[in-house]
């Protein structure tokens, strides 16, 4: 499974940003996918989450701001970023879980991922 991040850039505060994530087919019944990012601080945090049955998750820090979505018959994962203030600054990583649990998004949270793309950066200036 290859995972191949796109979309990141520089902008600032306030605007908005669409990240890819190219997976591919994935051949196994069940999984998820999560975004995740590591900024200045060099700390791995989750971002947000899709689960198997289509369910999401997000973090606190994100909601109402950030969106998760997936073509699954394309393989591609996407997260829309809006009103993105200088703290969103980071590289952000998509990831893919295919042991269990993956049914909901909250799975896809967990940084004991399986596979992980090389990164994207995104940087916010104020």
């Amino acid at each position: 499974v290859r995972l191949a991040e796109s979309g990141g850039g520089s902008i600032q505060a306030g605007g908005s940003l669409k990240l890819s994530c190219d997976y591919g087919r994935i051949p196994y019944s069940g999984y998820c996918m999560g975004w995740f990012r590591m900024g200045p601080k060099n700390e791995r945090e989750a971002v947000a989450g899709i689960g198997a049955d289509g369910s999401t998750s997000y973090a606190e820090f994100v909601k109402g701001r950030f969106t998760i979505s997936q073509n699954d018959a394309q393989g591609i994962l996407f997260l829309q970023m809006l009103n993105l203030e200088p703290e969103d600054s980071a590289m952000y990583y998509c990831a893919a879980r295919l042991r269990p649990p993956f049914k909901g998004g909250d799975d896809c949270m967990s940084l004991s991922m399986d596979y992980w793309g090389k990164g994207t950066p995104v940087t916010i200036s104020s």
